[in-house]
């Protein structure tokens, strides 16, 4: 059994990458300004590329890019020397990543990135590289040490080009005033876009309407409850909303009530029930149900009763 105090190391490592990032604070120059004004301003995309660990952190903030608004495109370095330079179009804007700015692939990548004319800017960890001098900007990344106990597996040094690449998104974010609408466009599939622009109606509308009138004996009731499977019924008169009765106002009619041959379901309905618009998010049917405490709701448009949407409802769609 090994003698390592592995809570320890790994708060270690933890407080060298948290120590890392927050270094990061000192290197938001003006190059990152103006870097974030560029794209702004692109006609094109952005092109991130990296060798190695960088070239996944270039994939990562890639993605993160292109779901909040900014177009990018992932070009991995080696493969750029050997026919994917073609990626690049004439108004784009090229992301280098590497922690040292002197490998072999960058090296030979970086000319031919000069000559294309683009904005060429460097995510980089050595301010005295080949690509911190090559490039128009330079975002630095530049880490004590990595947590790697041998200070070679990029680690620290990853966590901080990550994290400034969620600054520069952020960043771009907040200045075109992306908002959730916008964010659920491009993650319709899911659960977070789910979230915003899923509807109580898409999924209440499968459901039925179960209703009984208030004169109806507990045994239309129960009936009415069964067929639905929604776990209550409404409570209609003449097309006004009356109650709601559930399972559990069924459970303690039961232990109220010993004759049930002339209850009806005016005598155990909830008067003011729990409702919802069907026009309002499913997201608010969900805040709703737990801020009360309860299993469904009933829904309405313009008061009149349209069906019940229930939480398995949203479980089924992921959006718990």
């Amino acid at each position: 059994m090994h003698n390592i105090d592995i809570k320890k190391t790994a708060i270690e490592a933890l407080t060298l990458e948290a120590a890392a990032i927050l270094k990061l604070k000192e290197f938001i120059t003006d190059d990152f300004t103006q870097v974030v004004n560029d794209i702004l301003g692109l006609r094109g995309r952005v092109i991130v590329t990296g060798i190695g660990k960088s070239a996944i952190i270039a994939q990562k903030i890639v993605a993160t890019f292109n779901s909040t608004g900014t177009p990018s495109i992932f070009m991995h370095a080696a493969d750029a020397i050997h026919g994917d330079l073609g990626i690049i179009q004439k108004d784009d804007l090229i992301i280098a990543i590497s922690k040292s700015g002197n490998t072999p692939e960058i090296k030979v990548l970086v000319p031919f990135l000069k000559q294309t004319g683009n904005t060429l800017v460097a995510m980089v960890g050595n301010l005295q590289s080949f690509l911190a001098q090559q490039a128009d900007y330079i975002l630095n990344t530049t880490v004590d040490r990595e947590a790697c106990p041998n200070n070679l597996a990029p680690t620290t040094s990853t966590t901080a080009q990550l994290a400034m690449g969620d600054a520069l998104a952020v960043s771009l974010q907040t200045c075109r005033q992306f908002s959730d609408r916008d964010f659920a466009k491009y993650h319709p599939g899911g659960a977070l876009g789910k979230q915003l622009y899923l509807k109580v109606s898409d999924l209440s509308d499968h459901n039925g309407k179960p209703s009984v009138g208030p004169d109806a004996n507990i045994r239309e009731v129960i009936i009415t409850i069964t067929k639905y499977r929604l776990g209550a019924t409404a409570v209609i008169d003449n097309g006004q909303l009356l109650g709601i009765i559930t399972d559990g106002d069924i459970r303690r009619m039961l232990e109220k009530y010993e004759d049930l041959t002339a209850i009806q379901a005016k005598d155990i309905m909830a008067l003011h029930p729990k409702t919802i618009d069907r026009h309002k998010l499913a997201a608010e049917a969900l805040h709703r149900m737990r801020q009360n405490n309860i299993s469904q709701l009933l829904v309405t448009e313009d008061n009149s009763f349209q069906g019940i949407i229930h939480i398995q409802d949203l479980l089924k769609e992921g959006i718990i």
